[in-house]
Order: C-alpha cells, then structure tokens, then sequence
C-alpha cells in the first residue's frame, strides 16, 4: 500500500493557538492553489472558534516560509491561453491576502528564511510579522518580466524615501535589519528563541496581548544597509524614469550604484517601466483592497498580451539559461504610454465578484 500523500498545509491546534505550517519544504514551501484553499478553509473555521486566540504561520524546514507562487504552473497557463486559470489562483491568492490582514484575531507570521513574492502576500499583511537572523525578503517579480503584486506593490509605496523604487524594481533581498527598517516585519526573533516563542504563544499563561509577548523574545536588530545606502537610492530612483535611474546611478560614486544600473539593464525593459509607476501610483491607493484590485489587473495584463512573463520564467525558472529575450529589448523601444496602458487594464473577470 502506498503512503498517503503529505499534507502541503499543516493544519492544527495547541491550547489557545492555531498552527498553519506550509509544507512543501522541498520546494521552499513554494505556494499553490490548494495550499491557498487550505489556508482559507482554516480561517473561516477559526474566526468563530471562541477557544482559538491567535493564529500562527510558519514554514516546514530550515530553507523559508515560502519561495513564492508556482511561478511553472503560471508560465504553462499562459503559454496555453488558459489565462482564466491564472486568474481563478490570482483572485483566490488575493481574497487570502486580504483575509490575512483583516483577520480579527491576532495573525502572527514567522518569515524565517526565505520569504519573497507569494511569501511576502502571506507573512508581509500580518498583524505580527517576525524576521529572524537567516531571513532573506524580497518581490524579486522583475526578475521574470513581471511586477510586484500580492499587495507589494503597497508595501513598497510605503517604505521610507525611495526605497519602493528601488526594491520594486530590483528586487533586491533584505535581510531582517533591512525587512523592518523598510516596513515588511516589525520584530527581530533569533531562531533559538522560536520555539520558546510558539510555546509562550500556545501556553499564553501571561495575560499580557500577542504584541506583547512578542516582545520578551525580539532582539534590537543591527543598523539597516538600506538605511545606510539610502543617499543614493533616494537621488537615483527619485529620477522621473528608468532610463533616468539609470543614467543617475551611473553617475552616482558608489560602487552599489553601478552594480545596480548594471542589473537594471539585464531585466525587462516592459516589467521594469510598469513596475515604476505601479510603486508610485500605489502611495495613492487608500487601502490593501485597492492596491489588490489594481494590482490583479496588471498581472492579467501581462499574462495576457505580454511576451516577457513566459520567457522571463522559462530562462530564470525553468531552462535557467540566464539569458532571456526581452520584448522590447531595450528601453528606448518601450511605448511611452506602456504604463499607463497597463494601469488602465480590464480584466475579463473581475478580483472582487
């Protein structure tokens, strides 16, 4: 007899606490759609469960929370034109995120490791978000011809100076100083104390809240590079274009700088210009449902009339050549109105039905 399948979402209680433990650990806990449905089904059953507290997530294995979305399975949708099916996981993706934020009691997320793009959508709107001394955050999207979404795009609208811009169109990691310097964590916990942490959180013979309990485990984390870097990142990306970034960064002293206009120049020219005024556009957006809802109709405008996404995967994630073929290949060859033509972007089936 074969064994059954494991379980890709641990679903349990302690005393007062529940435990969601994403585990595809081979895979660094890489999201899907049952997992999102599991996930789902969990909350609503809790929200009214009088003996449940708090609600923990957390990741199987020492590798992160989660490496992001099947970024495979989204490619070969698109590439089939079973873009409808790309929309089914995006609206159900985003209706998590936002129950995540909104959610009435305590959420508390430990993005150990690697946390980055769906991850960020699961661990980046909780009401406690812990980063610990391995954590590794990032919305590395550009990297594939994409842009930032799972409420990203609002996340980084919201970091200090230009720091959006410059993460956004990177993607650049952060290690825990930088996750709370930047506004995706708000506490440092080291990974011996974690354990320690999940017991005081199930235990809670304290009567003191979830925020405080938190705080008898953080740590006060080292001064953030990103604060340190923040000169030039704020003249160069403050710059009214890419090509403009560019051309400031190239200009700017610092060896970081050049380093970064040498890799804005290997990355979709298309991704990196939407991704610009998405991060802008989103410090106007009054909430995490709005910034959701603008971001689902980018994502459907790439995965339906854009050719960067399926080559940005194939070349990053499936044949790992490195060496993608970018439609437009540079940046002068973009629409001036790429933009504004994606922002304004209808899709056939609404986020919010």
């Amino acid at each position: 007899m074969s064994e059954a399948p494991e379980q890709p979402v641990l679903v349990r209680t302690d005393g007062g606490l529940a435990r969601l433990t994403l585990n595809r650990p081979r895979t660094i806990n890489a999201l899907g759609p049952d997992m999102v449905a599991i996930i789902a089904d969990a909350l609503d059953a809790w929200e009214d469960d009088s003996d449940i507290e708090v609600v923990l997530l957390d990741g199987a294995g020492e590798r992160g929370l989660c490496a992001g979305g099947d970024v495979r399975g989204l490619a070969a949708q698109v590439a089939a034109g079973r873009s409808d099916d790309a929309a089914e996981f995006f609206r159900a993706e985003y209706a998590l995120n936002a129950r995540i934020a909104e959610y009435p009691k305590p959420f508390v997320a430990f993005a150990d490791g690697i946390t980055m793009g769906g991850g960020i959508g699961l661990a980046g709107h909780a009401a406690i978000r812990i980063v610990t001394e391995r954590s590794k955050l990032a919305m590395p999207e550009t990297r594939i011809g994409f842009t930032p979404d799972v409420g990203g795009s609002r996340l980084l609208g919201r970091a200090p100076g230009r720091l959006g811009e410059y993460l956004g169109l990177t993607g650049a990691v952060m290690d825990a100083s930088d996750a709370v310097y930047a506004g995706f964590a708000d506490h440092v916990v080291p990974v011996a104390n974690l354990d320690g942490l999940r017991d005081a959180l199930e235990t809670r013979a304290d009567p003191s809240s979830t925020a405080e309990l938190v705080l008898l485990f953080d740590e006060t984390p080292p001064p953030s590079r990103l604060e340190a870097a923040r000169e030039w990142i704020d003249d160069a990306f403050s710059a009214e274009s890419v090509q403009a970034i560019i051309d400031r960064l190239r200009a700017r002293p610092e060896p970081d700088a050049a380093a970064t206009a040498d890799a804005l120049g290997a990355l979709s020219p298309t991704g990196l210009t939407v991704t610009l005024a998405s991060v802008r556009r989103a410090r106007e957006v009054p909430d995490l449902r709005a910034a959701l809802a603008r971001e689902y109709a980018l994502v459907m405008w790439f995965a339906e009339t854009q050719p960067d996404l399926v080559e940005g995967i194939r070349a990053q994630v499936i044949d790992k050549d490195r060496s993608p073929r970018w439609s437009p290949a540079s940046l002068a060859d973009v629409a001036p109105d790429i933009a504004d033509t994606a922002l304004a972007y209808t899709p056939r089936v609404p986020l919010w039905s």
